[in-house]
């Protein structure tokens, strides 16, 4: 009887995440054994050469970042964009993720949809994967698990409105477009995504949510966090048009690292994922 050669594979106490986009990537390693990110850095890909295809930017920047070919126990892969829609538990079923799609986005054929339960709150979050990243990423990594964005951040911000009786608007502002939710005492009230070009086109959205839901600027908070500070023109318009605006206070997530505020409130996904 032959006795196979057992494969000792050491653990590295180590863990990646890579959020990533068509855009470009970013990423943090995790320490397991505190759970403390130990390190972060974010790629923008130069997208002027419209013929250099999205594969290609990933394949340089796993050239050119050895943390991204580094050895990990857990690679988390979280896409970002804005091709989401969330359903209820009670509403949900997997073999019709095409059809919740459809009303939202412009959906195809050869679309592949995949989906996040977010259990505790009994949502699901229904989504586009970048198919060809996965497959990019399969070949660098071999397995690995995956999930959205929005699916992170609207888990971590039912969890902040814990014991809040308030109507809270939060604000995560990106390149390129933003997600609104409105949430109160962990029920999640509205959630939307909105591509903007302009500090007229963010305003016009935030003011359009709260009419809708009949949230007076003069009482509703307004929370931002993301690629924003009080210096940014978006930040100033809100604070022209509404009363209380204010930063996402992210003490409780500085204690996993050693990074500031702004660092911290702009990875807010990332370094909760």
């Amino acid at each position: 009887m032959v006795i196979p050669e057992t494969i000792q594979i050491e653990k590295t106490n180590n863990r990646l995440a890579i959020q990533v986009s068509l855009s470009g990537l970013s990423y943090c390693c995790f320490n397991t054994l505190n759970n403390t990110v130990s390190s972060f850095n974010t790629v923008v890909f130069d997208l002027s050469n419209p013929e250099i295809k999205i594969e290609a930017h990933y394949a340089a920047a796993f050239e050119t970042y050895p943390e991204l070919t580094a050895q990990y126990d857990e690679i988390q892969v979280v896409h970002s964009n804005s091709l989401t829609t969330l359903v209820p538990a009670s509403l949900f079923d997997e073999n019709y993720l095409a059809s919740y799609m459809q009303y939202n986005t412009k959906v195809f054929e050869s679309d592949f949809f995949s989906y996040d339960a977010i259990t505790e709150y009994q949502i699901n979050l229904v989504y586009i994967p970048y198919v060809n990243i996965n497959n990019f990423l399969i070949d660098k990594y071999g397995s690995f698990d995956y999930k959205h964005a929005n699916s992170v951040l609207v888990g971590r911000l039912l969890g902040e409105s814990k014991n809040s009786e308030h109507k809270t608007m939060y604000v995560h502002f990106d390149q390129k477009h933003f997600e609104i939710a409105v949430i109160q005492n962990e029920k999640l009230l509205l959630f939307n995504s909105f591509e903007y070009k302009t500090v007229e086109d963010f305003i016009y959205y935030i003011l359009f949510t709260a009419e809708q839901l009949s949230l007076n600027p003069e009482h509703f908070p307004l929370t931002l966090l993301g690629d924003i500070s009080t210096e940014s023109d978006f930040y100033k318009i809100a604070y022209k048009y509404i009363r209380n605006v204010s930063l996402l206070d992210v003490e409780d997530l500085r204690w996993n690292n050693y990074f500031s505020e702004a660092e911290n409130r702009k990875n807010y996904i990332l370094f909760n994922s």
